[in-house]
């Protein structure tokens, strides 16, 4: 029988998320798990898990303090004082269980392969460097998104990192070389289209003698 929300389907709104030192729940230790984890930690999240069991992984990353793992079931009073907590277990009912704790709590809850028990979906992201770019289907089809992202991985390439945080150099510099703004603009624009490293360089050389 399939589930319906409370809640009517609004467009989502596109962020990207600060998580370092913030607290986050992970309810669930196995491969799905792993994955959420991994995304978190790599974000300077403060992770908390609760599992009575673990991957390799996940035990290997408490033993090295990188993350705290209650062994244990869930308790409702986890999600207190949480920021995000995700749901990755093989329970219908202990989701259901922690989605509707977490939304008496107003704390943010992704439940994973459930979009109606969502108030966030992890993205299929391309990363080069600082640049991320994400793709969601709302939970709709993330075999989609897979599919979109590795063909973006094929338009964007690796050396998209070199050249965003040469452009980032190059708009410091901008900054403080040139205080009209609408001028400020175009000649950003103008660097974002360049297609050559040695013409960013130029410019950032240029900002320098300046």
């Amino acid at each position: 029988m399939m589930r319906t929300s409370r809640y009517p389907r609004m467009p989502l709104f596109p962020m990207f998320l600060r998580l370092q030192r913030r607290e986050c729940l992970v309810v669930g230790a196995g491969d799905v798990a792993e994955g959420k984890i991994r995304g978190l930690l790599e974000a300077g999240a403060r992770v908390c898990v609760v599992a009575p069991s673990a991957t390799v992984a996940i035990s290997q990353w408490a033993s090295e303090k990188k993350l705290v793992w209650l062994r244990r079931k869930f308790r409702v009073r986890d999600i207190s004082r949480k920021f995000l907590v995700v749901a990755a277990t093989s329970s219908p009912e202990l989701h259901e269980r922690v989605w509707s704790a977490a939304r008496r709590a107003n704390v943010l809850c992704n439940v994973v392969d459930d979009p109606e028990r969502c108030d966030l979906f992890y993205g299929a992201v391309v990363r080069r460097g600082a640049l991320q770019i994400a793709v969601s289907t709302g939970g709709r089809s993330p075999a989609l998104a897979q599919r979109i992202r590795k063909r973006l991985e094929k338009q964007f390439g690796v050396e998209y990192a070199g050249r965003v945080e040469r452009l980032g150099r190059a708009r410091s510099r901008l900054l403080i070389s040139e205080s009209n703004i609408e001028r400020r603009k175009k000649i950003a624009h103008r660097m974002a289209r360049e297609i050559s490293m040695r013409r960013i360089r130029s410019l950032v050389a240029g900002f320098d003698r300046d």
